[in-house]
């Protein structure tokens, strides 16, 4: 059972709304729906949380590039909302870093050549497709994104690593915003 919140400040301090994600099939639709809710391009947050498993902000600051943060990316990675975030972190570019792990060569002879007797041949991976094997292979478990993406607001990156359960709402007491929170929770 999923949770999210829209948290769009405003100069009058947070605003809270609930929000269905049944729509949301990609990061751009969760950020126009961020951007939506923006007053006069002020900062919005979107908080998903799943059963304490794992959660997510996503932060939209006007027209820039949303900033995201994921609690947990394994478990997140097995979400389809988590996924949406997690691909954006860990894959949704091609020249991810992480990307050029498969084409290291690490099989102890750590001088770069190639070893002849696999030479050309890609048996156990499809590359269009990431099976689920491969998926899980490449989502390290713990806390991936900007860890600074609250710092600004109140909740250090130290704090915010430190959460745990229950996390929305101490987020939104750190922002000041727990009441207007509670309202759509």
């Amino acid at each position: 059972m999923y949770f999210a919140a829209l948290l769009a400040r405003t100069e009058d301090g947070w605003e809270a709304s609930d929000t269905e994600l049944d729509d949301v099939e990609t990061l751009s639709d969760l950020t126009d729906l961020a951007r939506e809710a923006s007053v006069d391009e002020d900062t919005v947050l979107v908080f998903i949380e799943q059963e304490d498993a794992w959660f997510g902000i996503l932060r939209v600051d006007g027209e820039e590039d949303p900033r995201i943060y994921v609690s947990d990316a394994a478990a997140a990675a097995r979400s389809s909302y988590g996924e949406i975030l997690i691909d954006e972190l860990l894959g949704g570019d091609e020249d991810d870093p992480a990307d050029d792990l498969d084409a290291l060569d690490l099989d102890g002879t750590e001088d770069g050549e190639p070893d002849d007797e696999y030479e050309g041949t890609d048996t156990d991976t499809d590359t269009d497709t990431d099976t689920p094997a491969k998926a899980a292979e490449t989502v390290p478990t713990g806390a991936v994104g900007d860890r600074e993406i609250l710092s600004d607001l109140g909740l250090s990156e130290a704090d915010l690593l430190a959460l745990e359960t229950d996390a929305m709402a101490e987020i939104a007491e750190a922002l000041g915003a727990a009441e207007v929170l509670e309202t759509v929770r």
